[in-house]
């Protein structure tokens, strides 16, 4: 049984988890806290951070590589990453851009929220980790928070700059979609879209995510409003039909209890 190393609240684990999802394959999810997880992924013969998917025969330590081998066990035509090559090299080019912008401004900013409010941090993040991880950031969350904040560089420009480099994005991807395209490269899904969709996770709180997120009447103020105004931006309102057209229930175990 394949085996996917997670933080289960991370956005790049849920692009892994969409992909290997999509293409039927089973796995047993490992789910573990922020540190933790370095540990872990070095132990399952990968580096210091997940996803890290761990099969018969290999070791695959981030998400566009097990986006890769989730394509091969699929047909052509519904590969996330097209045989055209110019195709696939727009698909590639976009997902690059996505993985290195959107994707850590918008973890940064969501991290800026939610670490002051500890108990509803704590309660989406610690999603099926075991116990002792669980216990073990809640006892230790002033350090914790203290190694977060440094790790991710959040300081008191960290919402104003970060709000506005998501928002740059999204304006993009609209910009991009404005021709009337289905999709982000052409006619058909590729993993520029799957990887669109899942960055954009922390400003919009998809339902279908990967696991249960907050909903913006749950979230403290000034977030829901955040959340509320990029769900209304078209780039998230695409992204939001993206989760709720293409991305599969996933049928999952999860291991390390």
């Amino acid at each position: 049984m394949r085996r996917l190393l997670t933080i289960p609240i991370s956005h790049y684990c849920e692009k892994a988890r969409w992909a290997l999802d999509r293409a039927g394959l089973d796995y047993v999810e490992e789910r573990h806290v922020q540190g933790v997880h370095q540990v872990m992924a070095k132990r399952a013969g990968g580096g210091t951070t997940v996803p890290v998917l761990v099969t018969d025969d290999r070791v695959y330590p981030d998400s566009d590589l097990i986006l890769r081998y989730a394509d091969e066990h699929l047909d052509e035509d519904q590969r996330l990453f097209p045989a055209d090559l110019d195709m696939r090299r727009e698909v590639d080019e976009l997902c690059h851009w996505l993985d290195e912008g959107l994707g850590p401004d918008g973890r940064r900013l969501i991290y800026a929220y939610m670490l002051p409010v500890k108990d509803e941090m704590l309660r989406y993040n610690n999603q099926g980790v075991p116990p002792w991880e669980a216990r073990t950031l809640k006892v230790l969350w002033p350090p914790i928070t203290w190694w977060a904040k440094r790790h991710l560089e959040i300081g008191p420009q960290t919402i104003a700059d970060d709000k506005s480099r998501v928002r740059q994005a999204f304006d993009a991807i609209a910009e991009r979609l404005s021709d009337g395209r289905p999709f982000l490269c052409g006619d058909r899904f590729t993993a520029a879209d799957l990887t669109f969709a899942c960055l954009s996770s922390p400003v919009i709180a998809p339902p279908e995510y990967g696991i249960t997120l907050p909903q913006p009447d749950q979230m403290p103020e000034p977030l829901a409003s955040v959340v509320r105004e990029f769900r209304a931006h078209p780039a998230g309102q695409r992204a939001l039909e993206l989760y709720r057209t293409q991305r599969r229930p996933a049928a999952l175990m999860l291991g390390g209890r």
